[in-house]
């Protein structure tokens, strides 16, 4: 199975198992255009880029910066997270940066793409719960999350609807014609 195939069958389960509505609204966020007071800084949004489109390149299918994954991911970090949280989140994306520029000798937007999947690589080994690991994966999940709610992967990819449009609980039924109950004698015999 090859690596986009996995992550197609991953997010059309994992973007039906968690909160759509929760999801919606944040992409509905993202539509407003508005700006988000304690928002990321433009090179923090870059790096975030980078790493998603690590995750999930352009194919044949848009990547994740292509759907707009680090806006998404923008709205999460400033609008859902503490003052402390967002502050943690922050100082672990210096971490993965400061990480590229050990392994690799540059910031990780600079590095090639090749170079940066070594560095998500040796990220990815490390113990779950120190850092950079630990942003790392939180900002995974964010990205994959967010890729596979957007409105263009889950109409133009994955051809589903995630969320529905509107809920109308006075929807007409069809009616079914009754069918007579069978003889119960017959059944037994």
């Amino acid at each position: 199975m090859k690596r986009r195939d996995l992550l197609r069958a991953f997010g059309a389960t994992t973007a039906l198992a968690m909160l759509p509505s929760d999801a919606l609204a944040a992409w509905t966020r993202v539509g407003s255009g508005v700006p988000l007071a304690q928002g990321l800084t433009e090179a923090q949004l870059a790096l975030v880029g980078a790493i998603a489109d690590t995750i999930i390149p352009r194919t044949d299918t848009p990547g994740a910066t292509d759907v707009g994954v680090p806006v998404f991911v923008n709205v999460i970090v400033s609008e859902n997270y503490g003052d402390d949280e967002r502050a943690a989140f922050v100082a672990g994306l210096e971490a993965i940066d400061a990480r590229a520029k050990t392994d690799g000798g540059a910031s990780f937007a600079e590095l090639a793409p090749d170079a940066r999947g070594a560095v998500v690589g040796a990220i990815e080994s490390l113990e779950r719960r120190s850092e950079p690991a630990r942003t790392y994966w939180r900002l995974k999940g964010l990205v994959v999350h967010g890729y596979f709610t957007s409105e263009q992967v889950s109409t133009q990819v994955l051809k589903a609807q995630i969320t529905h449009a509107k809920f109308d609980g006075a929807a007409p039924m069809p009616v079914r014609a009754a069918t007579p109950p069978s003889d119960r004698s017959d059944a037994h015999a």
